[in-house]
């Protein structure tokens, strides 16, 4: 699923496309929503980050988080054409509770979601992956790497997650496109089979 890029005119869309895919990009805050859609965007992604505030610091949970100081208020949005006649739209929802309201509106029409998760924090993803469910999305799960977090193994990853053995479980680096781009690819996949097993 390699994009392409076309430097002189990656602001516009194509002429010639015809459909388009979304797919929603979640998971608890500072967790690397924004850095894994700046990753794959081939469009300057559209970011609605704020500082974060002395009264913000009271409602988000920073423990283990250094160099933190902005967060998304809103959305992030990146755009990946993946042919000529074919664009998948990414949105980043913010993972706080304070901004579920949005979830419903962003939600609708999604074809499925990636959640991002960290090792540091793995128990802060189960609201998450509630939210997608009560949204009736499928959704793969991208353990993202972050320096100095604990390994864990796969098995014991997926035990800790609770996941169902069909849920894909890929681990990522949110700052590397390739790596960004297998995650994707992973829940894209996931998607296809499950369209294709609808279908028979």
């Amino acid at each position: 699923m390699d994009s392409a890029r076309w430097p002189d005119e990656d602001a516009y869309l194509r002429d010639t496309v015809q459909a388009a895919v979304k797919i929603l990009v979640v998971g608890h805050f500072a967790v690397g929503k924004t850095t894994l859609i700046g990753t794959l965007s081939e469009i300057e992604p559209l970011r609605t980050e704020e500082a974060i505030t002395t009264a913000g610091s009271d409602l988000d949970d920073l423990s283990g988080i250094t160099d933190k100081n902005t967060t998304t208020v809103a959305m992030d949005f990146g755009r990946i054409t993946l042919n000529p006649r074919l664009v998948l739209y990414l949105f980043g929802v913010p993972g706080q509770q304070r901004f579920q309201r949005l979830w419903h509106d962003m939600a609708y029409g999604a074809l499925g979601a990636l959640v991002i998760a960290d090792t540091r924090r793995l128990a802060q993803s189960f609201p998450i992956m509630d939210m997608v469910e009560e949204q009736g999305l499928p959704y793969a799960v991208a353990i993202n790497h972050f320096d100095g977090a604990p390994n864990f193994s796969q098995n014991d990853l997926r035990d800790a997650l609770d996941l169902l053995d069909e849920t894909p479980m890929v681990l990522c680096d949110a700052r590397d496109r390739g790596s960004a781009t297998s995650a994707l690819i992973a829940l894209v996949e996931y998607l296809y089979a499950r369209m294709a097993r609808e279908l028979v």
